[in-house]
């Protein structure tokens, strides 16, 4: 039987065979762009922790940083801190400091954000501003005004309880002493953080509202709810992240306060020490400075922290992926 297909023209000229994918080469502009950030945080953020943690297990005092050799010591410094109560003590004091102005500062910083949102566009934004003056404010310019506001001496909260009828808040407020004790001086510690730190949660919190739309609130009244089951059923799983990132943020801010504690307490009050300033005091609080032991502490307390931050990432991770 003959073959009576007819043979293919191929029109000259054209290459009927398909073009060879290229290789995409790996670009190195965005790399170089944000090399000098990355040469930045190394050198004033890792660098720094390699030596803290370099010196966490050696013995270091003034001899060694007048040239003598450091002597490695091993887990020798830990094995002290871990062993000693005064150390779980500041713990306490710091895990306990973290939750109460953790919890402050999102509630009335949620608070202060939910009711911007409600004025006009003018006094929203007079308002925003003059809160995050308090937010700027620097560290150590907050303490001093809450170390003078509750003062022995010419402080105005003190003057104004010593006015108030003795049945209401007792007696013998005009010379008491907010920073002798810890109870009093973390009370007036917490509310110096949160006054510091409550307008960076409402700002945050007013961009989220700005972004829900208005007519999910509509319909809710339309369906009778009031502005509590609102706000739980509309406004905070829609700005789940935002609190979820205000959460990590606080939690690393408080649990290493220490400039507000050493000006209002300083170290003659052992009693109010949190891990900052025992890391501190052990490493510069007198004559026969122990840095490596100071390392150690200072090493202890960034694990936590980056422990906490590690739950809280993975929770959002599960609950992402849930979703």
């Amino acid at each position: 039987m003959l073959d009576t297909a007819q043979p293919v023209r191929r029109t000259p000229g054209r290459d009927t065979a398909r073009p060879a994918r290229r290789r995409r080469r790996p670009r190195s502009g965005p790399y170089l762009l944000i090399l000098p950030a990355l040469v930045v945080i190394g050198v004033l953020l890792i660098w720094p922790v390699v030596q803290i943690s370099r010196m966490s297990f050696e013995k270091v005092g003034v001899r060694q940083l007048r040239g003598e050799p450091a002597e490695n010591v091993g887990l020798a410094n830990y094995r002290q801190i871990l062993g000693d109560g005064f150390f779980w003590t500041t713990f306490r004091h710091t895990v306990l400091f973290a939750v109460v102005a953790v919890a402050a500062t999102l509630l009335v910083g949620t608070l202060v954000g939910l009711l911007i949102n409600r004025l006009g566009r003018r006094m929203s934004a007079f308002v925003a501003g003059g809160v995050l003056i308090a937010w700027a404010t620097p560290p150590i310019t907050a303490a001093i005004i809450f170390s003078w506001l509750f003062g022995t001496t010419g402080g105005l909260v003190n003057w104004f309880l010593d006015l108030l009828p003795n049945a209401l808040v007792g007696s013998g407020w005009a010379s008491y002493n907010w920073f002798a004790t810890p109870l009093p001086t973390y009370t007036v510690l917490t509310i110096c953080v949160v006054w510091m730190s409550f307008p960076f949660v409402a700002v945050s919190v007013l961009a989220g509202l700005r972004t829900v739309p208005r007519e999910l609130y509509e319909a809710a009244r339309v369906d009778g709810s009031n502005a509590w089951h609102g706000f739980w059923r509309i406004t905070f799983p829609l700005l789940r992240p935002i609190f979820g990132v205000l959460l990590a943020l606080s939690v690393i801010w408080d649990f290493r306060v220490f400039t507000q504690l050493f000006v209002m307490s300083g170290l003659a009050n052992r009693d109010a020490f949190n891990l900052s300033l025992y890391g501190y005091s052990e490493a510069f609080g007198s004559l026969n400075a122990r840095y490596g032991l100071g390392s150690a502490i200072a090493v202890v307390l960034t694990l936590i922290v980056l422990i906490v931050t590690a739950m809280y990432a993975r929770m959002v991770i599960r609950q992402e992926g849930a979703a």
